[in-house]
């Protein structure tokens, strides 16, 4: 039989062959069909028409082969070969000559090899070649698409060389002729091959499949996971943007390094965020050779499970032990790991359930020593062990140490998911006609519990109950207690008989599963002061619980487990262990009520000062006994305590009180304990409004939140008391409220709305660097009418948000100041703007620094300053109003009698903007601040603002600097101040003046700073 007809009687084998593996196989495939010459340029441009199924492009390459004989076809089955065996094709240096008159033919020659040395440092080839203008930025970014491996985008590179006749190829001869060696890996070495492809098939059976959130039925990872908000944390100050939003694939961007000699990414975000699930998409996109090709070992680590292990580990350990065994050269294997380290990424999950605080005190160098688990993960993190190696953390941001983040290369919080997100997944959740049509009309329509879906977990709640929200005939969950409370009369409908269905979560239902919601209670509450998330069968024993309380569903396998070992089971997530160890504090009649004060951090009243200092001291109390309820609460984690103090709260509510009742056997101690509750939180927010330091003299009292403040708030609003919320603030008397930086999001403004909203005076609120958003922003308007400042920097704010902000806005004359910095706000907003200065005369100061706001909307708002008589300071600071733009405000401000600070920085203003603005300053007679920094005002713009000064006689301060100013436009400022007493300083820094024109401008006049 010749190779044509064996070819042919192979041919269902060989289509299952090519589209066995990734896209990545098949395009390596046809790098060594090009190379050899098989394929021609237009049969491979053929075989990449985008969209085409892998199958039907397989189909047509064997097709394309088998008319070209025995050959072609034998040279396929090689190819498939080199493919497979991912061979090191021969080196490149000195195969050809780098000035060679045909240099495309050359790169096709030498493709796979080509493809191999560029695919390390791609982007920063493709930067020197956009550069240097062999290709356009649009090609660049066509290629950097996120859905390309890297050697996927040195193909492509490749691809533009070969029909571009613009000198491409012979720049990346030249490059590559330049470039050193590559690295040689030993490929053909069985031992690391089998390795690679064993940890690659553990990795991608342990990322399928997310069972974290369900202990029914396992969801496929690929068909539900939808994108979360990723941001790129960033330095902040008063110039700098807002958090760049990332992609998964671009985690190990060159961008927002805040340390280039760490090797740490550090991936932060609130309990039910998706952190881990974030953790797992990489993993399978790494397994599955979609992304992260750059990386031939990847290593998934659980702290929560790592924290149980008690033998000194070496990295050689924790690596084959923990993770992934080489079953043959497991020295050579870890000799490669420890050459090449570049190669490797480890990632580290849930670092806020590991019990050992970060320290880098103890230095651990050696990777064959074995050590304690933590010092071997502290020193992993700062680099001591596998240096270069990546490193990806996850964690809340409580327990993220300034220690810890000397040592971050990169930092990134996950938000949640945008309302875009929360839709998509529910669609992916629900293909049943009309079900999620359903499921976000009712979100929609119910902004409490919209607010609590941008965290993933409370997502998958909906999705799980909408049979339940969908039939509920009374209102919907208003809190995150309700929201568990329905989920866990899901999973007990679901282990009754059927005709119990019916009834829903009432007393007899909660009756019946009492003793297994106990036993799982104890065991959550253990955990939780044991810094124990993961539990064996012996700490399921010792706490009673039996298979079936397991069955409930609520405890789940561990996941990462290493194959072979005992399975440990932990809770669905974090927060229901929080869930039930609240729910064993408010049941279980063996804990004493007096004990509750430890979730809340306050005392009795009238105890000694020996007795508060003890804690500090971490002495205990001698009256506390070890292993008792107030000794365990004293060693729960603070990020944990904090969430089982809301879910206290929120079940000792009055809502829930008949519900809870029949299951208590005392209704008076059940009663003393919602008496203790209330006590506690209200005693712990008077302390601390009595912390508040006293004001500065002629400024407003103000109060920046201390930790623990904002969970306070969100165990009030738990209690749903609208008399407590009303006791609890009066004592507050502060004129400005600031909580930057405190994971503040919808959830958390609906508490704060119910909790400020009885403030007796008025109230300037601060909730800069947040995650409020639109759905926050509508969570908010309770508290509006006490609202005379509202500061919503970095928000993720968008026109929706904002206009619903300000039609409630009119309806109160407190609100005087707006502060909307980088957020997303474009000209749809400007009508709600122009409206909101026409109608509140009363209305100060409004930023909108750093959106999306052009000439257009400019125009609008316009509009609305013509009719306004108070308004004091407009920033318009790193916009795109331009000369437009700037000639509507200043037409609008000539007349303006109220205005004293403008910011136009950063908006593409030319001379003809600046001409207008110069007539402005002619015949205001208020302004005194003008900041143009940053536009394109030139000599001609200055020269016309200088015309301007000599007529006015308010302005202060004019802000030029980088404007391309020369010394012209300088003589020009000059001559007009000759004239003009009243402007105080002229900004002209990063202009283009020599030292000698510095030099000489500064003795003429000393107002201006050069």
């Amino acid at each position: 039989m010749s190779a044509q007809e064996a070819f042919q009687a192979q041919r269902s084998q060989l289509v299952g062959l090519l589209v066995s593996g990734s896209l990545e196989g098949f395009e390596s495939i046809l790098d060594w069909l090009l190379s050899w010459e098989v394929l021609s340029w237009e049969e491979y441009e053929s075989l990449r028409l985008p969209g085409q199924p892998l199958s039907h492009v397989a189909r047509h390459l064997l097709d394309t082969v088998w008319n070209k004989g025995s050959w072609g076809c034998q040279k396929l089955l090689d190819a498939v070969q080199e493919a497979q065996a991912d061979s090191q094709p021969p080196d490149l240096h000195d195969s050809w000559d780098p000035h060679s008159c045909h240099p495309a033919q050359d790169l096709q020659r030498h493709r796979p090899a080509i493809v191999r040395t560029l695919y390390s440092h791609v982007e920063d080839v493709l930067d020197m070649a956009r550069e240097r203008g062999f290709i356009s930025q649009y090609e660049c970014d066509e290629i950097r698409l996120p859905i390309f491996t890297a050697s996927q985008r040195a193909r492509r590179l490749l691809d533009l060389a070969t029909v571009k006749a613009n000198g491409l190829a012979a720049f990346l001869l030249q490059h590559i002729e330049e470039s050193p060696a590559p690295l040689s890996l030993p490929f053909q070495a069985a031992e690391c091959q089998r390795y690679i492809s064993k940890l690659r098939t553990t990795v991608s059976a342990q990322s399928r499949s997310l069972s974290t959130y369900d202990g029914v039925e396992n969801l496929c990872l690929e068909d539900i996971y939808t994108e979360n908000t990723l941001e790129l944390r960033t330095e902040v100050g008063p110039l700098k943007k807002s958090p760049a939003t990332l992609g998964l694939e671009e985690l190990f961007s060159t961008q927002g390094h805040l340390n280039e000699d760490a090797d740490t990414v550090l991936v932060v975000g609130e309990a039910g965020s998706g952190k881990s699930t974030l953790l797992q998409r990489l993993h399978l996109l790494w397994a599955t050779g979609q992304h992260f090709q750059e990386f031939l070992f990847i290593f998934p680590f659980s702290c929560r499970q790592l924290q149980c292990v008690t033998k000194p580990l070496s990295v050689r350990t924790l690596l084959f032990e923990h993770c992934c065994w080489p079953d043959v050269g497991q020295q050579d294997v870890f000799q490669f790991l420890l050459d090449h380290p570049e190669r490797v990424l480890l990632t580290f999950d849930g670092f806020d359930e590991f019990r050992f605080r970060f320290t880098d005190q103890e230095r651990h160098c050696s990777p064959t020593d074995p050590t304690s688990v933590q010092t071997l993960l502290f020193n992993l993190l700062q680099g001591n062990l596998l240096k270069n190696a990546r490193k990806v953390l996850t964690s809340r941001p409580d327990a993220v140490s300034a220690c810890l983040r000397k040592y971050v290369r990169t930092e990134c919080h996950l938000r949640g998911f945008s309302e875009e997100g929360i839709e998509l997944y529910l669609r992916k959740c629900h293909h049943e006609p009309g079900v999620a049509d359903r499921l976000i009309h009712l979100l929609r329509a119910t902004s409490v519990l919209h607010g609590l879906c941008h965290l993933p977990v409370f997502s998958w709640m909906v999705s799980k109950c909408h049979q339940e929200l969908l039939l509920q005939n009374g209102g919907s969950p208003q809190t995150t207690t309700d929201m568990y409370l329905l989920i866990l009369q899901h999973f007990l409908l679901h282990a009754c008989p059927p005709e119990a269905v019916s009834h829903g979560l009432g007393p007899g239902l909660l009756k019946s599963k009492l003793p297994s919601l106990l036993h799982l209670g104890r065991l959550a509450f253990w955990g939780l002061g044991s810094c124990c998330y993961v539990f064996s069968a012996q700490q399921l024993q010792m706490a009673q619980v039996a298979p079936e309380d397991i069955s409930l569903g609520f405890l789940v396998r561990a996941q990462g487990v290493v194959p072979g070992t005992a399975a440990p089971l932990e809770f669905l997530h974090i927060t229901f262990q929080c869930f039930f160890a609240a729910f064993y504090l408010v049941l279980c009649a063996d804990v004493p009520t007096t004990s509750l004060r430890h979730l809340f951090k306050c005392r009795r009243p009238g105890s000694s000062p020996l007795t508060r200092l003890l804690p500090v001291l971490c002495v205990q109390s001698p009256r506390t006994k070890e292993g008792s309820v107030a000794a365990l609460l004293q060693k729960v984690e603070p990020h944990n305590l904090q969430i089982t103090a809301a879910f206290l709260a929120g079940l000792l509510s009055r809502e829930h009180q008949d519900l809870l009742a029949e299951c208590q056997a005392s209704e008076k101690t059940l009663l003393q304990r919602q008496a203790r509750a209330r006590w506690c939180l209200a005693r712990s927010l008077r302390k601390h409004f009595h912390c508040i330091p006293p004001a500065v003299p002629g400024e407003a009292k103000s109060m920046h939140a201390m930790p623990g403040f904002v969970w306070l708030i969100r165990s009030l609003y738990e209690m749903q008391e609208e008399q407590l919320a009303r006791e609890a603030v009066r004592g507050l008397d502060v004129g400005h409220l600031k909580l930057t930086f405190c994971s503040v999001g919808p959830a958390e403004c609906a508490a704060l709305a119910f909790v400020l909203r009885h403030l007796q005076q008025p109230v300037a609120l601060q909730l800069d660097h947040n995650s409020v958003g639109d759905i926050g922003v509508e969570q908010l308007l309770p508290c509006l009418g006490v609202c005379k400042a509202l500061y919503l920097r970095d928000n993720n704010i968008s026109d929706r948000g904002i206009c619903k902000l300000i039609e409630h806005a009119l309806h109160y004359g407190q609100l005087q100041k707006l502060a909307l910095f980088n957020n997303k706000l474009t000209d749809g907003c400007a009508h709600s703007m122009a409206k909101l200065l026409e109608c509140k005369q009363n209305f100060l100061a409004l930023r909108l620094g750093n959106n999306h706001i052009t000439a257009a909307g400019a125009q609008v708002l316009a509009q609305g300053l013509r009719s306004n008589t108070s308004l004091q300071f407009l920033g318009f600071w790193g916009n795109a109003v331009g000369d437009e733009g700037a000639q509507a405000l200043a037409e609008a401000l000539g007349d303006h009698r109220s205005l004293k600070w403008l910011s136009l920085v950063g908006n593409s203003i030319g001379s003809m903007g600046a001409q207008a603005l110069a007539q402005m300053l002619e015949k205001n007679v208020a302004l005194e601040e003008l900041c143009l920094e940053e536009n394109h005002l030139c000599n001609e713009g200055v020269c016309s603002l200088a015309e301007g000064l000599k007529r006015n006689s308010s302005l202060k301060v004019l802000k030029l600097s980088n404007n391309s100013v020369t010394f012209r436009g300088a003589e020009a400022l000059l001559q007009a101040l000759e004239s003009n007493n009243t402007i105080l300083e002229v900004w002209l820094r990063g202009n283009t003046f020599s030292p000698e024109e510095v030099k000489k401008l500064s003795h003429r006049d000393t107002r201006l700073l050069l």
